[in-house]
């Protein structure tokens, strides 16, 4: 296998620069996606079963160009190892005719990608534009006192992680929460809390539009593209989101028809020859 060579981070500073030291609520600096060192490697003696290297072909088989399946692959990854490893990148740089740098580009790019173990429960709250208006400042900044933790930390118990994240896509909700990728809408530090508290208990949660909350490597192994049998659990799009298509069925509003496409064919003559 090729080598990976990563810089290591410094121990002091942030490797992002500047732009890398942010601050909530009188937090002071926490940490971000460019606080991390590329890659996990403590973690040099993780293993690839032959089933999941069976399962990380099958997804690269349902692809036309093989290298469009790297995304999903890496979400495979994060189901089996419980974040992106450099055996990870090898296994995956092997299988799509890719090199390491070019996977390893890529994995560390999208910050759904995670370079240190997450916990069962991935919890994000978006403190984005409207979240932030609407309290979800507030939210995060609990949640953190609460559980004892930063910006993309995990409790001592691996059962939680938290992370401050950049919009949810949910902002008819704000302020959103979202724990493993399901959403708990128009939150508030309490309502945050008595989730995170529930999940601590052992109880089941439901998020507020969707399906029972499964652990983060079993929905990682959704985003990988192997359904749970969950998808059509619970409301999906309610309230503000439907308001404008209500408010155009009431009116009798529809949208213009689209156009024929030109036809690239050249025009038939006619009877008498001409076109």
């Amino acid at each position: 296998m090729t080598e990976l060579i990563e810089p290591q981070v410094p121990a002091t500073g942030h490797p992002g620069g500047d732009i890398a030291s942010e601050e909530l609520i009188g937090h002071g600096h926490f940490r971000t996606h460019f606080d991390e060192p590329s890659l996990d490697y403590d973690a040099a003696d993780v293993t690839i079963t032959d089933e999941t290297r069976a399962e990380l072909v099958t997804i690269a088989a349902r692809y036309p160009q093989a290298r469009s399946a790297l995304l999903p692959m890496l979400h495979l990854m994060q189901s089996a190892e419980g974040r992106v490893t450099p055996a990870g990148i090898e296994i995956c740089a092997e299988i799509l005719g890719l090199t390491a740098a070019e996977v390893s580009g890529v994995a560390t790019f999208y910050t759904m990608y995670k370079r240190r173990p997450v916990g069962d429960y991935h919890v994000g709250v978006c403190t984005t534009a409207l979240c932030a208006i609407m309290g979800g400042d507030e939210v995060y900044s609990a949640l953190q006192d609460h559980l004892g933790i930063g910006n993309d930390e995990t409790t001592e118990d691996g059962l939680i992680t938290l992370e401050h994240i950049e919009c949810n896509a949910a902002c008819d909700f704000a302020p959103v929460m979202m724990v493993n990728w399901e959403f708990f809408d128009n939150t508030t530090p309490q309502k945050a809390i008595d989730v995170v508290d529930t999940i601590r208990a052992g109880h089941e949660i439901t998020a507020t539009r969707g399906a029972r909350v499964c652990t983060w490597r079993q929905a990682e192994r959704v985003l990988a593209g192997f359904p749970d049998g969950r998808a059509d659990e619970g409301p999906t799009a309610v309230g503000p989101s439907l308001l404008g298509l209500n408010i155009a069925r009431e009116r009798g509003w529809s949208a213009p028809p689209v156009p024929e496409p030109e036809s690239d064919e050249p025009d038939e003559p006619d009877e008498e020859g001409e076109k």
